[in-house]
């Protein structure tokens, strides 16, 4: 879905009462749990944490007037998704992932490439997720990419 926001603020009150919440929560446990580096701002429609050009001037490859994006949130039409690019770039965080998340919540992870859905609020591993920031560094993060995706 797309909402046409300047600020993550505006964002999540353009979302529907039953996501504002599951959305801030998410939003509030990124922005404290994340290594120091990345930055919050409004990323492709979307609550996003990048790389600013300031810690990597190149950018992104797509299009290098962007910083390089790491974790964005989404509200779409039947679910919240958490793009995590870390999890697509890097198989050993991945499978960490996939295998913690029967620990958290009971239903079958419905997962993409970078894009874990939510389809039920009440069911977001908020204590998983917490974790998953941890791992990754903003130094981390620019070597995998220039390993794994900019070279594709």
């Amino acid at each position: 879905m797309n909402y046409k926001a300047n600020s993550p603020e505006e964002y999540i009150k353009q979302l529907p009462e039953e996501r504002q919440f599951a959305v801030s929560k998410l939003r509030a446990i990124i922005s404290k749990n994340l290594p120091k580096g990345f930055q919050e701002q409004m990323s492709y429609g979307m609550l996003g944490w990048v790389v600013p050009h300031s810690i990597y001037p190149d950018g992104y490859h797509c299009d290098t007037k962007l910083p390089l994006p790491f974790i964005n949130i989404a509200s779409q039409k039947n679910f919240v998704a958490l793009y995590h690019s870390g999890i697509y770039a890097y198989p050993k965080l991945h499978d960490w992932f996939v295998k913690e998340y029967p620990k958290y919540v009971k239903t079958k992870l419905d997962m993409g490439k970078s894009c874990i859905r939510f389809k039920k609020m009440e069911t977001i591993p908020y204590e998983l997720i917490e974790e998953l920031c941890t791992k990754m560094t903003v130094d981390e993060w620019i070597a995998l990419y220039e390993k794994n995706v900019k070279t594709k």
